[in-house]
């Protein structure tokens, strides 16, 4: 017959939880993920955390899901725009031991506009765009495929320039009930092309487009490391290349219009595997 021994531990607020054991396995259920699994950022959609693992563990699951440990057991993770309300972090640990925290992310209000009649009908692409469209975002996915053992998810994010916010991660526009996609970056408006920005974090440049994308124009991509890396659209022209080592603060690029773009701006968008995140929660005020 089985053993099962299900012990209930201290407070809480010490980070102690619940203790499963089974054989020799054993589980503890953590009822403070926050200390269990030194978990700080925002969580939140759209936001982030940086956490350290639990002693002894050999692999991290959020919500199933793999997540890589650096050799000192520290991790990111981060929550799409849409992420639901609660998250779930699971330890193994040598031995057949685990550790398991569930937490809650936040739900937000996003800047929502509903407009009373359908989106203009386009003309359908022809092929020559269609062929070109899919070798960029054939592009793109590929880049995103790299890892490169850089560090700059342990940062704080500083600010890639200064200037007007004139758009929001996650706003969108409903169309007669039928919703568009949802603004994916943050917008930032100097009032001409050819305004300097520098590198957020330190990274690796992943693509350096040559040529102008058709939405993105000359599009510009960092890894962070860790699953983490942004993207700065509409550039006009890039100071680095791909495969270039960069530094937080370092000129990477200056601001421009090209793509679809109606003016000259900086959209730069962060993502962390396949969540798209928000950049203004990485930062702290403008130009501090």
């Amino acid at each position: 017959m089985q053993r099962r021994l299900f012990l209930a531990a201290g407070g809480a607020a010490a980070g102690f939880g619940l203790w499963r054991a089974s054989g020799w396995a054993a589980e503890r259920t953590s009822m403070d993920p926050m200390a269990d699994f030194a978990l700080n950022g925002q969580l939140t959609q759209g936001g982030w955390a940086r956490g350290k693992a639990p002693t002894d563990s050999t692999r991290l699951y959020l919500n199933g899901q793999q997540v890589r440990l650096a050799p000192d057991l520290s991790f990111f993770i981060a929550f799409d725009r849409d992420a639901g309300p609660r998250a779930e972090l699971l330890a193994e640990q040598r031995g057949g031991g685990s550790s398991r925290g569930s937490f809650a992310v936040s739900p937000r209000s996003w800047q929502i506009e509903h407009i009373p009649i359908g989106r203009r009908p386009g003309s359908a692409p022809s092929e020559e765009y269609a062929r070109r469209r899919e070798a960029e975002q054939a592009r793109i996915r590929a880049a995103r495929l790299k890892d490169h053992a850089i560090e700059g998810w342990r940062q704080k994010f500083i600010w890639p320039a200064t200037g007007r916010i004139s758009g929001r991660f996650g706003s969108q526009r409903i169309y007669n009930g039928s919703p568009g996609a949802y603004h994916s970056g943050l917008d930032i408006a100097t009032g001409t092309s050819g305004t300097p920005f520098v590198a957020p974090a330190d990274g690796v440049v992943i693509l350096a487009a040559e040529q102008s994308f058709t939405l993105e124009g000359r599009l510009l991509m960092i890894d962070h490391g860790m699953g983490l890396n942004s993207a700065f659209l509409h550039c006009s022209s890039h100071a680095v290349k791909e495969g270039d080592t960069v530094r937080q603060g370092q000129f990477i690029g200056r601001i421009g219009a090209t793509g679809r773009a109606t003016g000259p701006h900086l959209h730069w968008s962060i993502k962390w595997r396949e969540a798209r995140l928000d950049p203004l929660l990485f930062l702290g005020k403008m130009g501090v």
